[in-house]
């Protein structure tokens, strides 16, 4: 038994010990797997890492877009909100004042009317005076009863205006709740892309993302390489309000580009063409996919400085065109307002703001 017992110990110790070790290295591994080092994400090469994050910015910035779209959607309603709630307050100041002067007829003719009128007419000193002021009476209960009605259409008014302001308020609440759906996606997206540039060095981060800032930094005034100067024969715009557009993109070359941001210092895509035609005295929509409509459509063959180039099918993106092939925009948050070729990224369309 002894031998028996002793054999079950070493038995189970062996056990113990590989049960220890197995818990061990599968500790290790589910450890390694949550904090990552243990299933490395594949090695990518810099373009790999530029493909990727370009994906990332071109869906941040549709997202923007659509977060622009709700975010001036959600400035109407609160806009119609405040208006209804004024035109309200101010209907139901005025319908409080009509109460109380019904309020005070009321409790004047209660006062007043306790006594038949014929019996009022044989206690009077001054009968003649007194059917004078019977017929007082009759008009005052005319109006009164004028009164009542407009009461009662006040009451009416004021409950379809709180109607409509309910209903304004609950779209206001669903743009709300719109507008934080697309910054979530915004933010998570752009993270994604700063995460994926951490893991490049600096000389690596620079050629991708910096190859044409160094253009961006020019005075508009100077002469660009192969850019001819607005106005110059071939680059002429069609009106005066497209050439004050083009001057204004050129003052903001190496502005930042924040997504949201409409000007005078920081730009998204659609903000800055809708910055530069505001400059120009024209209003412009707030989107790109509502922008492409704000004119007269042109081809690609037909461009003028100041016409606005539009990118992706989805029209995500938005630049003005300045001549020769070229356009100003607001990229993406690696790089600021700048100088790019059209044929930077796919073309979708193009419009004449006229």
């Amino acid at each position: 038994m002894a031998a028996h017992r002793k054999s079950r110990q070493r038995s189970a110790g062996g056990t113990t010990v590989r049960t220890a070790a197995t818990v061990a290295l599968a500790g290790a591994a589910t450890a390694t797997g949550f904090n990552g080092t243990g299933h490395a994400e594949p090695e990518l090469t810099p373009a790999q890492v530029k493909a990727k994050v370009d994906r990332l910015y071109q869906e941040a910035e549709a997202a923007t877009e659509k977060y622009n779209g709700a975010k001036e959607k959600a400035d109407a309603a609160e806009a119609r909100l405040k208006t209804l709630r004024d035109e309200a307050a101010r209907k139901t100041d005025k319908l409080n004042s009509a109460r109380d002067a019904l309020g005070s007829m009321a409790a004047a003719h209660y006062r007043e009317g306790g006594l038949d009128p014929s019996v009022q007419l044989a206690l009077s000193d001054d009968p003649e005076r007194y059917l004078d002021g019977a017929e007082f009476v009759e008009r005052v209960g005319t109006r009164q009863a004028a009164s009542v009605a407009d009461v009662r259409r006040q009451l009416r008014e004021v409950g379809k205006l709180r109607g409509a302001a309910h209903i304004e308020l609950a779209s206001l609440k669903s743009r709300q709740a719109e507008l934080k759906r697309h910054k979530e996606t915004i933010t998570g997206k752009l993270a994604e892309a700063n995460r994926l540039l951490s893991r490049l060095t600096a000389q690596e981060r620079a050629r991708l993302v910096g190859g044409t800032e160094d253009r961006a930094t020019r005075s508009a005034s100077g002469a660009r390489e192969g850019l001819a100067a607005p106005g110059s024969a071939g680059t002429k715009a069609p009106n005066s309000r497209a050439a004050d557009a083009v001057a204004y993109v050129h003052q903001k070359l190496g502005s930042p580009y924040v997504w949201g941001a409409t000007g005078p210092d920081a730009f998204d895509c659609s903000g800055l063409t809708q910055a530069a035609y505001r400059a120009a005295g024209v209003s412009l929509p707030r989107t790109t996919y509502a922008q492409i409509g704000a004119g007269q459509r042109v081809s690609r063959s037909e461009l003028l400085p100041g016409d606005l180039v539009f990118f992706y099918s989805g029209i995500s993106h938005v630049g003005l065109y300045i001549g020769n092939g070229q356009m100003i925009h607001a990229p993406n948050p690696s790089a600021p307002v700048r100088i790019a070729p059209i044929t930077e990224m796919p073309f979708a369309g193009a419009t004449r703001v006229v």
